[in-house]
């Protein structure tokens, strides 16, 4: 059975709410989805076993949060090429978050990347519960 990771970094918990649905539209195909923590991922052996991959932070003064930059050089050893991956965040103002990870996972960790990746100002507004799990569902379906 196919098994999928989402990693997020939170200031507010509007990420967190993002990645909850994301897993939500993973699991609708029926692969096993577990939401995780940037700061409760202490080494690459914590990616292990995993068949896809997704990563998302707050964008905060027009970047990611420093824990994701962190996770991000621990996450370069963890051997994810050929993976299957996505990005997302939530914003107030900017968003730069979601698309600097997704270019890391596709150009240095040379994963393979969704679409794109998911921008959302609120899980609430606009859709957005609905554009998350539209997200996992992707993700899943690249399985």
């Amino acid at each position: 059975m196919a098994k999928a990771i989402i990693v997020c970094a939170t200031r507010k918990g509007e990420t967190q709410k993002i990645a909850d649905l994301i897993a939500e539209g993973i699991r609708m195909s029926g692969i096993e989805t577990k939401v995780v923590n940037v700061n409760d991922i202490k080494s690459e052996n914590d990616l292990k076993g995993f068949d896809a991959y997704v990563f998302g932070s707050a964008t905060y003064h027009g970047d990611m949060m420093q824990p994701m930059k962190t996770f991000l050089f621990m996450a370069e050893k963890a051997g994810l090429e050929k993976k299957i991956g996505g990005s997302f965040g939530a914003f107030g103002w900017s968003g730069e978050a979601p698309g600097r990870i997704y270019d890391t996972m596709k150009n240095i960790f040379q994963m393979e990347m969704v679409s794109g990746p998911l921008m959302l100002k609120s899980s609430s507004l606009g859709g957005g519960m609905q554009m998350a799990q539209g997200y996992g569902k992707e993700v899943a379906a690249k399985l």
